[in-house]
């Protein structure tokens, strides 16, 4: 089929994720045909750097071998077998032992699934295990964060704290939302130290207001990635740790993006120094080249469901799949091996952080800020007031357009514009990377005005 036949086909029988189906009917989706390292190619030849990752996934890019023949090799020997009752297979037991090794070291265990929804899912039912084996049943409230993204399922998108989501369903009732850390948003006239202190200790005034015999569980992305790449002030982690340390409340971090080096450290819980009871993970784990997820249990946890429990009757057919364990084998020994996240940590993530603060000199950048490989700019109209070009975000949606019209795919949350690219890049490509946003950002004033 051509183009056209292929956008047709695709209006008439495939529904999309996160789509305006109106937009799409008359746009026609862009169909990505070819990849390689950190850049994809349409089905017009037209190729672009993947400021994404995917869909913050593909960490090392899309020409690893290793991965492929690795999955390649696993469908051969043994395409599937379950871990329910009592069986296991080779590759699930080498890729837990991998992930205890480059997890804190208090986390050894891991339930593995199919995604970071079904992980999330899957922490809500150990959470609710664990409280009830110690004879708590009373701690059932979650607490999350505003804004927050952790995943789509009925329990995913409940934990998750986005009012578009919420519209389009009937949320759990036992999950409460607090104040997000988004200083540039809703910081004022705070600074960000001051704010990062404000924003934690609303966790501290809910759980007061809920009563902390009934509070299971506080879950957060290290930062925030799909809410915008909002990076918590420097004080807001160690407050949230000073609330938690006061009360018996389980901490989950949901580690989907940020897991697996974006930040220059193999996890957001080893940057900020947090050590969670919980921790989901999925997406970079394989490189996106096989779907995974799971949540790493803490030895605290796992010793009660372990010593306690009994059977736990929770699972998916596709927990362990052996394709998908040997497809995170390859992708951990490749950055263990090549030492990827030493070198964002060393020289791209400093490189970057240079590069994508320059930005902020641009006429409608209100503020770039960046940590390891993942960056954000506010786009506004005034720069010393903060306001918006309107409340429809259009600016996001043009500079989108504009950066893929210039060869760079960003994303836009509103009218904030995110990038998570391949750890793979040099410093050459973030130069080129860098270059191509500021172009996007001069045709998007330009249409703007």
């Amino acid at each position: 089929m051509n183009k056209n036949q292929l956008q047709q086909h695709d209006r008439e029988h495939l529904l999309h994720p996160f789509t305006d189906f109106h937009d799409l009917g008359k746009q026609g989706t862009r169909v990505i045909t070819s990849a390689e390292g950190a850049y994809i190619t349409d089905i017009d030849g037209h190729r672009m750097l993947d400021g994404m990752s995917g869909l913050w996934c593909c960490n090392l890019g899309y020409s690893r071998r290793e991965i492929s023949e690795a999955i390649y090799e696993q469908l051969n020997k043994l395409p599937f077998y379950n871990s329910f009752f009592q069986c296991t297979t080779v590759p699930s037991i080498e890729l837990a032992d991998l992930l205890s090794e480059v997890t804190p070291a208090h986390m050894n265990n891991v339930f593995f699934t199919g995604s970071g929804s079904e992980a999330n899912d899957t922490n809500l039912r150990i959470i609710r295990r664990y409280w009830d084996l110690l004879e708590q049943p009373e701690k059932r409230i979650v607490i999350s964060r505003k804004n927050g993204y952790h995943g789509s399922t009925i329990g995913g998108a409940s934990l998750g704290g986005m009012s578009g989501m919420h519209k389009q369903f009937q949320a759990l009732d036992y999950i409460e939302h607090i104040e997000q850390p988004y200083w540039f948003g809703e910081g004022g006239d705070m600074s960000p130290e001051e704010f990062g202190v404000h924003a934690a200790r609303s966790l501290d005034e809910k759980i007061q207001e809920l009563g902390p015999e009934k509070v299971a569980a506080f879950i957060a992305e290290p930062i925030q990635g799909a809410g915008g790449v909002i990076i918590p002030p420097e004080t807001y982690w160690p407050e949230v740790k000073k609330v938690l340390d006061q009360y018996d409340i389980l901490l989950v971090m949901d580690e989907v993006i940020f897991g697996f080096g974006r930040t220059g450290e193999w996890f957001g819980a080893d940057y900020y120094g947090m050590k969670p009871d919980l921790m989901t993970f999925a997406k970079a784990v394989t490189n996106g080249y096989f779907p995974l997820g799971g949540t790493m249990v803490s030895d605290r946890v796992a010793e009660v469901i372990k010593a306690k429990g009994g059977e736990f009757t929770h699972g998916y057919t596709y927990s362990a799949h052996p394709a998908a364990c040997v497809a995170g084998i390859a992708t951990l020994n490749i950055l263990r091996e090549e030492k990827i996240i030493e070198r964002v940590r060393d020289t791209t993530g400093p490189y970057l952080a240079k590069r994508w603060a320059e930005l902020a000199d641009h006429p409608i950048v209100g503020e770039a800020r960046s940590l390891g490989l993942v960056g954000a700019l506010e786009l506004v109209q005034d720069k010393g007031s903060r306001a918006r070009f309107d409340d429809k975000c259009t600016a996001g949606a043009v500079c989108r357009d504009m950066s893929i019209k210039n060869g760079l795919v960003m994303r836009a949350t509103g009218d904030t514009m995110i990038i998570a690219p391949p750890l793979i890049l040099d410093t050459t490509q973030i130069d080129e990377l860098v270059e191509k946003a500021r172009r996007a950002l001069d045709d998007t004033a330009k249409a703007m005005a």
